[in-house]
């Protein structure tokens, strides 16, 4: 199976979407996020080695969806263009979970396995999105810590905040998120 990259340009830099044809249609297989730790194509090349770039009007589209909600854009990204069979069907529970959560809302993470019959599962929530291989298109910077910290984010905490304030979301001087729309 070849395997492509598609970029999409944001003020962060360059995002990397990794995708396959399944048939005759792309499906992206991981979306790499620009970080301080490490350049988007390092990433790229740790997990799939070198990549050719390649794009179609299909992942052009998504380039451009990725570029306008970098922008701030309401944004709403299809299922059926990522590969959630390369995922546990646990993380896969997750992330439809927080796919759920609208523009300008925040979640937890205990929320999230309470939605899910866990309570106390918090923890494996947290791991599961911190993992997510498709953050922009499952929105994982909408989940925050109980306590009304950010937590963690694969671009870092810088555009999580970023991200969050686009969407409408306000944060008190000591950085915890402000905001009574809260979902499950």
């Amino acid at each position: 199976m070849e395997i492509f990259q598609t970029f999409a340009s944001t003020s962060f830099g360059p995002v990397a979407m990794v995708w396959t044809k399944e048939g005759k249609m792309p499906k992206v297989r991981r979306i790499y996020l620009p970080s301080e730790r490490k350049p988007v194509q390092a990433l790229v090349e740790t997990h799939f080695g070198r990549v050719r770039t390649l794009s179609c009007e299909i992942m052009e589209e998504m380039a451009e969806k990725v570029e306008s909600f970098f922008l701030g854009r309401d944004i709403v990204f299809n299922l059926g263009s990522i590969r959630l069979d390369v995922i546990s069907p646990f993380q896969k529970r997750v992330l439809l979970a927080e796919f759920k959560v609208p523009r300008g809302w925040v979640t937890t993470y205990g929320r999230i396995a309470a939605a899910l019959g866990n309570p106390r599962g918090a923890r494996s929530v947290g791991t599961a999105l911190a993992r997510n291989p498709f953050p922009i298109i499952i929105p994982c910077h909408r989940a925050v810590r109980s306590d009304g910290m950010p937590g963690g984010f694969q671009g870092g905490m810088k555009m999580k905040r970023a991200l969050l304030e686009l969407e409408g979301v306000e944060f008190s001087p000591e950085g915890k998120v402000l905001t009574e729309r809260l979902y499950y």
